[in-house]
């Protein structure tokens, strides 16, 4: 059984290289690079906000495709005015960096890849690349984990999962999304491999420092978890309190150390108008212009719901344990916390981590069923 496993981990192995060089080979220059760039380069010149701006785009220009980089600049029609601001004015583009720059951790590693010599752009996008790798083997030991005894079953889900187009989108463009999805993997290997409180905070604290915006996913776990706990034991364990209190404190730094604009103005640019100025025009809306957005949005979130909804059935359907149940209904849950927030119906990339936690779970219930079926049939 050991040599079966070891073949099917080259072959995926090989596989998932041959689609990361392919990956790499079709990368995306998109609108997201001026903004991790020009976080790389703050670091580098904090007091010169005029040579980040011409460093970004200069970096940008020698490296991408003519078509892509006037996708950049916004001067493709029909034409982005914002676009075309950041790129002209530097106060209009450094008011621009706190909604990339609160993602501290993956800014660190952009900024790590590019002080071992590869250029600012490239930097960004093999980040996604190597994620893209090292996420595709962290599934396949899930999938080890789940299903023990079938290796064919766990080298071919794992390879459908990495030809999937959300993944191969993920890993081609400049997008903390790849980067963080390899995270929630580790975490969900922990969930799976019932790692201690404290080494499942670690990658908590993790995430949070990679992208922020997964506090309710990391505050709602250690809740749900302390009061399973508490309902198995009869015995009330404060640790996940004080974990909480961490992640919160850890939130609110990176919020205000960043000077990140706030949720309100997230929403405003994104849904109803991209300021050229974060210091100009308040942000004002009222809440029906907000629901308003919401129902249009909810209506094109057909996908991400059916999938989801599929996905806990099957898993309610695979097991009856209480806690694999528990998780898949938290998992489920956050997907709509991050669409109240963040009402994106066509960015799938922006649940699909979520999604596939989800499945995750599924499998966790399937291998638990499977394998307990083969055990009793075990004379």
């Amino acid at each position: 059984m050991k040599t079966k496993w070891r073949l099917s981990f080259f072959i995926v192995v090989i596989t998932i290289i041959a689609l990361s060089v392919w990956n790499y080979k079709n990368r995306i220059f998109d609108w997201d690079m001026p903004g991790y760039i020009g976080c790389l380069y703050t670091w580098k010149y904090p007091g010169d906000p005029d040579k980040v701006r011409t460093l970004t785009y200069t970096q940008i220009r020698k490296e991408a495709p003519e078509l892509q980089y006037k996708d950049i600049l916004g001067i493709l029609k029909p034409a982005d005015k914002a676009r075309q601001a950041f790129a002209n004015n530097t106060k209009a583009f450094s008011e621009q960096l706190p909604y990339f720059q609160i993602k501290v951790g993956y800014n660190l590693a952009v900024s790590a890849l590019y002080g071992i010599g590869l250029t600012s752009p490239k930097s960004v996008l093999m980040l996604s690349i190597i994620s893209y790798l090292i996420s595709g083997l962290l599934f396949f030991y899930i999938l080890k984990i789940t299903f023990p005894e079938n290796y064919l079953l766990a080298g071919m889900i794992t390879v459908g999962v990495m030809i999937l187009p959300p993944m191969t989108y993920m890993s081609r463009i400049s997008t903390p999304d790849m980067f963080i999805f390899q995270f929630l993997m580790v975490f969900m290997i922990g969930l799976l491999q019932k790692w201690k409180p404290w080494l499942m905070f670690l990658i908590l604290f993790a995430i949070i420092f990679i992208r922020p915006d997964y506090i309710p996913l990391t505050l709602s776990y250690l809740a749900v978890k302390g009061l399973y706990e508490y309902y198995k034991t009869k015995k009330l364990d404060f640790s996940f309190a004080f974990q909480g209190f961490i992640l919160l404190v850890l939130y609110m730094v990176i919020i205000k150390v960043c000077h990140y604009p706030g949720w309100k103005h997230l929403f405003y640019d994104t849904f109803i108008y991209r300021r050229h100025f974060i210091s100009g025009p308040p942000p004002d809306f009222s809440i029906k212009e907000y629901f308003e957005i919401f129902f249009q949005k909810i209506i094109y979130f057909k996908k991400v719901t059916l999938t989801s909804v599929v996905l806990v059935g099957l898993t309610f359907l695979c097991s009856k344990d209480p806690w694999i149940r528990i998780c898949s209904l938290l998992i489920f849950a956050n997907i709509y916390v991050k669409f109240i927030f963040f009402p994106h119906s066509s960015g799938l990339r922006f649940f699909f981590g979520f999604i596939m936690m989800l499945f995750v779970v599924f499998l966790w219930a399937a291998g638990k069923r499977y394998n307990d079926s083969r055990l009793r049939k075990i004379p």
